[in-house]
């Protein structure tokens, strides 16, 4: 199930088994966020991911998106590092305006 080709990019989206999950973390197969930098992409098996979500709540850490003419939210509250075994599709790229809100809502969140 696992992709063979050239490392992630930041900015790309992929189609990631997010299963097994817990409690409240985001579940399925669904589209998800590269958002590790692509130094990171290139030399590790792992990418740190933001999933992507047609439902739920507009929060300030969700930012709104449209990917593939469906609205929906990065979940950014939600990041997880998922081996490369769970990346299953490369769907597209973000929006470049999306990718530097998604960046924006990181760099709040982990900066005091």
């Amino acid at each position: 199930m696992a992709i063979e080709h050239a490392s992630p990019t930041r900015g790309d989206v992929y189609l990631i088994d997010l299963d097994p999950t817990r409690g409240s973390e985001i579940r399925k197969t669904r589209p998800c966020l590269v958002v590790s930098p692509d130094e990171l992409n290139q030399h590790l098996r792992t990418v740190i991911v933001a999933p992507m979500s047609t439902g739920g709540q507009a929060y300030p850490w969700r930012v709104r998106c449209r990917f593939r003419d469906r609205s929906g939210f990065v979940a950014v509250d939600q990041l997880r590092t998922a081996d490369s075994e769970r990346l299953v599709k490369r769907l597209g790229r973000i929006s470049p305006g999306t990718l530097t809100a998604v960046l924006a809502v990181l760099q709040e969140m982990f900066t005091p």
